[in-house]
């Protein structure tokens, strides 16, 4: 009696507490009816990289192969090379990215004029609001034989003939980190800020008492009061490695002299998927990506975890 009186007890608490927060739920019933229709309803087509699927026939009369085209994706060279690509440009987006976000946020703390400090913000993150076909239009316009990077650097006689800058297979990472920090530096900055408002000002006021400049403050109060933030956003990234190099971006970009540098695990899977039909290679390479990014952001998590820094779970 007494144990089921604990658990009527806990029931109603649980009906409770929903019923005290029925317009949170019903608030956020749109985002999951969402996630369940976009994010996992689309899972069922995994079946089709254990199958050689081909559009005539119904899903579940499709001929079974088993591992047969994971089998084909480790023992290609193209998959190795584009698994490189996507390793490297998403290190490079992740790191850079996160150092220019958080120097952003630093400096934009240090900043005490309010007008100035409102305005150099929002002209740091409306880039982010700007579509990638856009970005990509004003990158070429500047990085073209004619555009303004060769005027200018001919004009002031650093070069002698314009460089094809979209064209020299060793620029392509340089290139993309670059765009992808100036188009997120100024939006990824923002979570950092709050992370900075949430610190107790008695710590930069002990400091001040302690002698403590604007440097020793930052590197003594912001940072360590910033790093539960950083854990938690370098985990979360972390978990997404093999997608944060990118995609419109590089396919935008891309050409027959820079592909082999700028072909994403995505790029690659909509090539075999779309452009060659080879429907089971596309859906095999997306399992791929997926099964690596949970086991990193597990990793990752484990090792917060480990460390005794925040973590996910």
């Amino acid at each position: 009696m007494r144990d089921s009186g604990i658990v009527k007890g806990s029931k109603a608490s649980f009906w409770q507490r929903a019923g005290s927060q029925r317009q949170l739920i019903i608030m956020s019933v749109p985002f999951v009816i969402y996630i369940l229709i976009f994010k996992y309803g689309p899972l069922g087509g995994w079946i089709m990289a254990f199958q050689d699927y081909r559009p005539a026939l119904p899903m579940f009369r499709q001929p079974l192969v088993g591992f047969k085209h994971f089998i084909w994706l480790f023992t290609n060279d193209q998959f190795y090379i584009v698994l490189r690509n996507t390793i490297v440009m998403a290190v490079l987006n992740i790191g850079f990215g996160t150092i220019a976000s958080i120097t952003l946020a630093l400096l934009l703390n240090e900043i005490k004029v309010k007008a100035f400090k409102r305005t150099v913000q929002t002209i740091s993150y409306l880039p982010h609001f700007l579509s990638w076909v856009i970005v990509v239009s004003l990158l070429n316009n500047i990085l073209h034989v004619e555009g303004v990077l060769n005027n200018v650097t001919m004009s002031l006689g650093l070069r002698e003939e314009p460089r094809l800058f979209l064209q020299e297979p060793r620029l392509a990472w340089p290139i993309v980190t670059l765009t992808t920090i100036w188009k997120n530096v100024g939006w990824g900055s923002i979570i950092y800020l709050a992370a900075i408002a949430g610190i107790d000002p008695q710590l930069y006021e002990a400091a001040t008492m302690d002698g403590c400049r604007r440097m020793q403050k930052m590197r003594y109060v912001t940072l360590p009061g910033m790093k539960p933030t950083i854990v938690i956003l370098l985990i979360m990234n972390i978990g997404r490695t093999l997608t944060a190099a990118g995609f419109e971006l590089q396919l935008l970009i891309e050409n027959g002299i820079i592909r082999r540098y700028t072909e994403t695990l995505e790029i690659f899977a909509l090539h075999y998927g779309l452009h060659i039909r080879q429907y089971s290679l596309g859906a095999a390479s997306g399992i791929f990506t997926t099964f690596v990014s949970i086991a990193l952001l597990l990793g990752a998590n484990k090792i917060a975890d480990v460390l005794g820094e925040e973590s996910l779970m």
